[in-house]
């Protein structure tokens, strides 16, 4: 959580006393959400759900894949990437990210097959992927592009059509506001695209009923879902932090500016280099990422410094997701995608080793983070740091 104040408080307060806790029918924070996100970002439909990983089942399943399918996932993301494409009855074939911690376009191109029907980039980090390669890739082999920017909010990418906002740039995007993300409401998120389609199949999974609660004049005849929709309490807080996250996003890109001007290049007087940065501005700039020769540089550093080494961050590794290598998709044998006759064909033989790759970059880079409330001392200490372990032998 990064920032949270008394404008939370009291917009959870005149929920809680008006008895509006409901969205639809009485409330009106979370439509009002959806509409204002909509326009933030550029895209004609916003629908707000209970999770990123809801969020990522719902662009999926809105987008029409499902048994039978492969999408592309890169090897280094949460696991509820995976876990949403097999949430769809699809087969997650997982590849390798490059030095930007981004999905190679390489290896995307390199994985597609006759079974291929979307790629999944994940802008980890905030870390903008390689949108422009992506999007050409995609479009010649006839893939759609479901963009997880669950850990992108607020970020951008500046390529070859100019400033996008991350999440509105492929066919479907997904978002998550729990509690680790730079914009959080504790737990949330939101599915976004410009298709009225996808977004009314996206709606039918987030809440199948929602049809019998607002009134509307039901054009589409749905299907059954469990369902995962937003309170009036979780609108109401990400109201005020949609307000707070342009700011926030600013402070922490000029810290970031400023950590780079002082630690990479010349000038520094340091060995240190940032890893490849896609776009040429934009992200988050939640994560300075440093890039090491070695895992035994980068573990020095990380030590010195406060920093994380990134195959050390858990279930954001494709070695930790056991459920996953395990064929262990569903809770039934009949429910289970691994099992499903439909998927027979469809690639899933998974090791620990089929990525190297991605496990030796993750291995030698080192994220240090930013923050949106440190002051200019708390910035020139972490520079401090920063200079200080880029001395040590282990790492020069």
């Amino acid at each position: 959580m990064y920032t949270v104040g008394r404008e939370e408080v009291e917009a959870v307060r005149e929920v809680l006393e008006g008895g509006k806790v409901f969205r639809y029918g009485i409330g009106a924070q979370c439509s009002r959400f959806e509409e204002r996100y909509a326009e933030f970002l550029g895209t004609r439909f916003c629908l707000q759900t209970a999770s990123g990983t809801n969020a990522l089942t719902a662009a999926l399943i809105g987008a029409q894949i499902g048994p039978g399918d492969e999408v592309i996932v890169p090897a280094c993301t949460y696991m509820a990437t995976p876990i949403a494409v097999l949430a769809a009855g699809a087969i997650p074939v997982i590849v390798d990210i490059n030095e930007s911690i981004g999905i190679d376009p390489q290896a995307f191109e390199a994985a597609v097959g006759p079974r291929t029907r979307a790629v999944i980039p994940v802008h980890m980090w905030g870390l903008p992927c390689d949108m422009d390669e992506l999007m050409k890739i995609a479009g010649r082999h006839n893939i759609l592009v479901i963009e997880d920017a669950c850990q992108g909010v607020g970020g951008y990418y500046v390529g070859s059509g100019g400033k996008a906002m991350l999440g509105s740039i492929g066919t479907v995007g997904a978002f998550s506001f729990n509690y680790y993300k730079n914009m959080t409401c504790g737990e949330g998120g939101a599915v976004v695209t410009n298709d009225e389609r996808i977004a009314e199949r996206a709606m039918c999974v987030i809440d199948p009923c929602r049809f019998y609660w607002d009134g509307r004049e039901n054009t589409f005849a749905g299907f059954v879902s469990n369902g995962a929709r937003a309170s009036e309490i979780e609108g109401a807080i990400l109201n005020v932090q949609l307000d707070r996250i342009p700011g926030m996003i600013e402070r922490m890109q000029a810290e970031q500016r400023t950590i780079l001007a002082r630690t990479v290049g010349p000038q520094s007087g340091t060995p240190l280099r940032r890893a490849p940065f896609n776009g040429a501005e934009g992200g988050c700039a939640t994560h300075t990422m440093y890039q090491f020769d070695d895992a035994a540089a980068a573990d020095a550093f990380a030590e010195s410094v406060g920093g994380t080494v990134l195959i050390k961050t858990g279930r954001h590794v494709y070695t930790e997701w056991d459920p996953v290598l395990d064929h262990r998709g569903g809770p039934h044998p009949a429910l289970n995608p691994y099992e499903m006759e439909a998927n027979r064909e469809c690639r899933m033989d998974y090791d620990r080793e089929m990525c190297r790759r991605s496990l030796d970059i993750l291995s030698r880079t080192v994220s240090v983070q930013s923050h949106p409330e440190h002051t200019q001392a708390d910035t020139d200490a972490l520079v401090d740091r920063i200079l200080a372990a880029a001395k040590q032998p282990a790492v020069s």
